[in-house]
């Protein structure tokens, strides 16, 4: 039996179309921004918490466009299963650093994000349904 980690992440998108990814301190796969939704949390809260800890990036709910439920094997845990809450978020060209746990961030095209090792949530879920959504969604 599998656990259940259940989380909250961002598609973030910059006017020029990239999306931003993160790897995780003592990682290799880059991800959706975001975390885990703890008790008495909604999956906005725990996002905005998130994203301002590992990102220093201020967000409201009202800036958040729910996606969808996507659930998949945990990249850096095994035997665990990720349920994730995706939102999208548009931001300006504000400047992003890397905090807390967060050892780099990458801006990439969602259509081509290059050779890197991504997790299976946003390798097989996250990104095609971004694309597949087409500039309509945008």
């Amino acid at each position: 039996m599998t656990n259940t980690i259940r989380i909250a992440a961002a598609l973030v998108l910059r006017p020029d179309g990239k999306t931003l990814l993160v790897r995780k301190r003592g990682t290799t796969a880059f991800m959706q921004p975001g975390g885990k939704v703890e008790p008495q949390e909604t999956p906005e809260t725990a996002l905005i918490r998130e994203l301002s800890e590992e990102l220093g990036l201020t967000a409201e709910a009202k800036d958040l466009t729910f996606l969808g439920g996507f659930q998949a094997p945990a990249a850096n845990e095994p035997d665990h299963t990720v349920v994730a809450d995706i939102f999208r978020l548009h931001v300006g060209d504000t400047a992003i650093t890397a905090a807390a746990e967060i050892e780099e961030i990458r801006w990439v095209s969602p259509q081509d994000p290059g050779d890197i090792t991504m997790a299976p949530l946003t390798e097989h879920h996250v990104l095609p349904f971004h694309r597949q959504q087409g500039t309509s969604a945008m």
